[in-house]
């Protein structure tokens, strides 16, 4: 059930960024503060390009698939790799320095609130599955 939600919930964000890639501003119609929601770089006005964001399209895909693969030593590496990643892009909601490079509201409160959270409970999730590999 675990690898399920985290592949639902991972696709999902993956087929957000394929939108952004192609150049479909979504939830936000307006490019400017769509920028300012998922980025939060000072003085965005503009998405990232189609190639950083397909490749973010990319690597979430694989995260998605990655909990069904033939079980094996690399297998449970990786599944503790994305739980190490998504546990660290979470923790960085609350950082200082991480909300020094990412101020633009309402990245911030969204941060805060919606993304890191997020970013934890797959962490959690990808943790849940790499010990259960390891017993």
């Amino acid at each position: 059930m675990i690898a399920f939600l985290l592949s639902a919930v991972l696709l999902v964000l993956a087929g957000f960024h394929l939108l952004w890639a192609l150049g479909y501003w979504m939830p936000i119609r307006d490019e400017a503060a769509l920028a300012r929601a998922v980025t939060g770089q000072p003085g965005a006005t503009r998405m990232p390009g189609a190639a950083p964001t397909a490749a973010v399209t990319a690597a979430l895909m694989l995260a998605a698939a990655w909990p069904w693969f033939e079980p094996s030593p690399v297998t449970t590496i990786g599944l503790m790799v994305l739980a190490l990643i998504f546990l660290a892009r979470g923790a960085a909601a609350w950082v200082p320095v991480w909300r020094r490079l990412t101020p633009e509201e309402p990245f911030p409160r969204l941060d805060r609130t919606l993304y890191g959270p997020l970013c934890l409970i797959i962490g959690a999730g990808f943790t849940t599955l790499a010990t259960r590999a390891l017993t």
